[in-house]
């Protein structure tokens, strides 16, 4: 636990194996005050995608009494890593596993909202969702796979927008 500045600061927490150990990890972030008006910004994730159940998720929770709107961005093709993924496919869920819904390639579904964003995908291959989500604590699952079970390197980032 640690009580970290705002004001637009940055930070960055990495998950690494014993003994260069491999398996799958999960980092929180929580703000425990609810007394002040600060909230997080962005959140986002690196891993590698495999097939089956063994995909890139992205969890979060929209808090408050207001609805949040949201970008949601699945990266592979722009990403400056070996071995990234190449044609990443995009999924967002609501707490019971709904899907509300998904993306591949950002230009075929929403490209005026997302542009309108002004951080749309760098690479046409890539996914990205615009979305108004009720709040109250409600969860919320981003899931990253490959393009027909394709393998690789991907970030999966949901930002704030309102």
């Amino acid at each position: 636990m640690a009580t970290l500045p705002a004001n637009g600061a940055g930070y960055t927490a990495i998950v690494r194996g014993v003994n260069n150990g491999t398996g799958i990890g999960v980092v929180e972030a929580y703000d425990l005050d609810r007394t002040v008006d600060s909230k997080l910004a962005n959140i986002s994730t690196r891993g590698f995608v495999q097939t089956g159940d063994n995909v890139l998720i992205g969890g979060f929770i929209v808090v408050g009494q207001d609805p949040l709107q949201v970008i949601v961005r699945a990266l592979g093709p722009s990403l400056n890593v070996s071995g990234k993924l190449a044609d990443p496919t995009l999924e967002l869920r609501d707490g019971n596993g709904v899907l509300i819904r998904s993306n591949d390639n950002w230009r075929s579904d929403q490209q005026a909202e997302i542009i309108a964003t002004g951080i749309p995908p760098a690479n046409d291959l890539e996914s990205a969702i615009v979305e108004t989500l009720p709040a109250n604590g409600a969860l919320y699952t981003a899931i990253v796979r490959g393009v027909n079970g394709t393998t690789g390197v991907a970030v999966v980032e949901v930002y704030a927008l309102n």
